[in-house]
């Protein structure tokens, strides 16, 4: 076995930049200005209870599409993701492509929503921002994007509404709730969800979120904050690394009925391959869906697996489908700079490809 080689001046100048990245870093935090949530100025254009549909402003010498883009987020976690910061913002990339883009933010459910139903937000809330939209704009149709769970809402809005989308766009989005490697779903599997819901009525958003950090505790949870130290002298990335520390922990609680219907008709029934789920009086059936589909995975999601993702392919009525694959991870399809210069174009070439 080889000696460690520590020389004692190493040590002391490794030691003494230590320090001082240690002190800058207390400075830059103590001074970091308030976090915003998201960076693209938008209008406010419809309310329902505690959903806000956003519209973007189109930026200067864009002429927007006539077909609305329609982003639908999950219920876990903020939209503002999607618009995170400056140079890393999905928002606006799809805004210099030429969309005009919309986006539902569902707010924060509390116990007075207990009792909303997966139906009540597909067939009443989304329908009702995709009705308010064909109104005021006089189109008949709107592109819907949906990312992750609000993908699987998307997939279900299709198929019982084929009529008022133009064309979809899935991204993580799972499909396949139970391939093999879908760590999420097999430690679900053995949750009693009735009797979580009937105990708490909705879910904290806080137990959901540190159930996802678990999957990844090394990197989630430990790691990114031992690297946080070589980042925070600079106070830029200081307020990069805390819009993401925000985001993370700002988890919504979820609606107990939703939770619980999602939960046991698609994490454990995997309702969209083995059928039977019911909203109001129809079945969801994903061979409804003929508009043109456009299906985004990320190679490295540990949330959702790309086989999870790619089992769409095939389950629709779509004579135009397309599949991207993205060299990252679940988040990183958002944030990182190789997305917004491969992934947010691709969308807008393709959705401009079809108006």
């Amino acid at each position: 076995m080889m000696p460690i080689n520590i020389r004692p001046d190493q040590l002391a100048q490794e030691m003494l930049d230590y320090s001082r990245k240690l002190g800058q870093s207390m400075e830059n935090l103590l001074n970091a200005e308030a976090i915003d949530e998201g960076v693209s100025s938008k209008q406010i254009v419809y309310q329902e209870d505690k959903l806000t549909l956003y519209r973007y402003d189109t930026p200067e010498g864009v002429t927007p599409s006539a077909t609305p883009l329609l982003i639908v987020y999950a219920l876990v976690n903020r939209p503002y993701m999607t618009d995170i910061q400056e140079d890393r913002s999905t928002i606006k990339g799809l805004l210099a492509t030429g969309q005009d883009v919309y986006l539902i933010d569902w707010g924060y459910p509390d116990q007075a929503d207990r009792a909303i139903t997966l139906d009540d937000y597909i067939n009443g809330y989304i329908d009702s921002c995709v009705e308010h939209l064909r109104e005021e704009l006089g189109v008949d149709k709107v592109n819907l994007l949906g990312i992750c769970q609000g993908g699987a809402f998307s997939l279900i809005y299709a198929a019982l509404h084929p009529e008022k989308v133009n064309n979809l766009v899935t991204m993580v989005t799972p499909v396949d709730f139970k391939t093999p490697d879908n760590l999420l779903s097999a430690w679900v599997q053995h949750v009693d969800i009735d009797l979580a819901v009937d105990t708490m009525g909705n879910i904290p958003g806080e137990l959901l979120n540190w159930s996802f950090l678990t999957l990844k505790p090394y990197s989630l949870m430990g790691q990114k904050y031992v690297n946080m130290v070589d980042m925070l002298d600079d106070p830029k990335k200081v307020k990069n690394f805390l819009r993401m520390e925000k985001w993370i922990f700002d988890s919504p609680d979820q609606a107990g009925e939703t939770f619980r219907q999602f939960i046991k008709d698609f994490y454990q029934h995997n309702g969209f391959i083995n059928g039977g789920v019911w909203l109001g009086q129809h079945e969801v059936d994903l061979k409804n869906i003929t508009c043109p589909v456009l299906n985004i995975y990320a190679l490295q999601d540990h949330l959702v697996p790309p086989d999870a993702s790619k089992a769409l392919n095939g389950r629709t009525s779509s004579n135009d489908y397309t599949e991207l694959a993205f060299p990252g991870g679940h988040i990183g399809i958002y944030v990182s700079g190789k997305a917004q210069k491969e992934v947010t174009p691709a969308i807008g070439k393709w959705l401009n490809a079809r108006p």
